[in-house]
């Protein structure tokens, strides 16, 4: 059993059916932001960034590049597409989660959202090693 895993999980096409699936929020978010532009630069301007129309394009730009990166490992740049999703990700935390700065409910809602972003890093940092060995 366990070298019928073995080679199941180590085949090329279902490392790149993992990964599909570990990146599917991000890429489903990007080309959600690419047919919903205005809504994504809203999302900025309610967070208070400056420049809300360049931090829209970024964060779209990120999710979308970053996710193909971690999908085709093009160039062998795997590693960089996990590392620039899960800076993304993590930086989303402060920016769109702030879970100290809430009572109650909320509070415990940003709190949970935050373990979950920390839990895709996790799932991130572990997608670029296996990238790095396969």
């Amino acid at each position: 059993m366990e070298q019928l895993l073995h080679t199941v999980l180590t085949h090329p096409h279902a490392i790149i059916v993992m990964k599909v699936i570990l990146t599917s929020f991000f890429w489903m978010a990007g080309l959600f932001g690419v047919f919903n532009f205005k809504v994504i630069v809203q999302e900025m301007i309610d967070a208070n960034l400056p420049r809300p129309v360049a931090f829209a394009v970024a964060t779209i730009v990120c999710q979308l590049g970053g996710a193909m990166l971690l999908i085709t490992d093009f160039r062998d740049l795997a590693w960089l597409g996990a590392g620039a999703l899960g800076v993304f990700t993590l930086l989303c935390i402060p920016i769109g989660h702030a879970f100290w700065r809430f009572d109650g409910e909320k509070g415990m809602h940003e709190f949970q959202v935050a373990l979950e972003h920390f839990a895709m890093v996790g799932g991130l940092m572990i997608a670029a090693a296996i990238s790095m060995i396969y």
